[in-house]
């Protein structure tokens, strides 16, 4: 906020560091280095903390895979002054952030089914029935790798991993994975004027397909019970 004034993000129900944190996740899905250069520095200008950065980039490897989530890491690099130019030496910014070595990994399955039911809520039991039918492998996967090892890490509260998340598979265009979590945002405590203005941040992303597919999908969302 400036001279008074207040930003059409926030009048939409997003804080500026929230709104830009979420434009970096757009551009996630694209990996063009310019676009994530250019939106970097804008989330470092609107003083999204640097914590929230890293675990966006790291929650970003289960939603666009390492190719993508790489080149995000190298710009990211570079934008915080953290890249092969950097001073030999210079402390790594890690904040709070959990190290990933972990001797007990039931810990992580209890972090990441409790983190899974927040976020799909009543859909729960049904997600964990259809992951079993597609493979074996893909329940431990899901819960103990996604949910437990990454988005259940401390360092970005769950609402603005999904509202980010909202973000980056609306640009992808996977609308049945857009569909869930956007009933995700909703029951980690996002509002639906927050995930409208999501939608609204994200609308320059978007072809004129995958905007008319992430209306339908939120639309439909509206109007079920969580």
């Amino acid at each position: 906020m400036r001279n008074g004034n207040v930003s059409s993000d926030q009048r939409a129900g997003l804080d500026p560091p929230t709104a830009a944190l979420v434009r970096v996740a757009a551009a996630l899905a694209e990996g063009k280095i310019a676009v994530l250069q250019q939106r970097l520095a804008a989330a470092r200008v609107a003083a999204v903390p640097d914590l929230w950065i890293e675990e966006l980039l790291l929650q970003s490897l289960l939603v666009v895979g390492y190719p993508l989530a790489l080149v995000a890491f190298g710009v990211w690099r570079e934008v915080a002054g953290l890249g092969a130019g950097a001073k030999e030496g210079a402390e790594q910014p890690d904040g709070a952030a959990e190290q990933l070595a972990h001797e007990d990994w039931e810990a992580w399955a209890r972090r990441g089914a409790d983190v899974c039911k927040a976020v799909y809520g009543r859909a729960y039991h049904k997600l964990l029935l259809n992951l079993r039918a597609l493979h074996p492998a893909l329940e431990d996967l899901v819960l103990v790798d996604a949910y437990g090892k990454v988005i259940g890490r401390p360092g970005l509260d769950l609402k603005r991993r999904e509202l980010c998340t909202v973000a980056t598979i609306a640009v992808l265009g996977a609308a049945q994975q857009l569909h869930s979590h956007l009933r995700g945002a909703l029951n980690t405590g996002a509002t639906r004027g927050e995930v409208e203005a999501v939608l609204a941040v994200i609308d320059g992303d978007l072809d004129a397909e995958r905007r008319r597919s992430a209306h339908v999908q939120w639309e439909d969302v509206r109007q079920r019970k969580l």
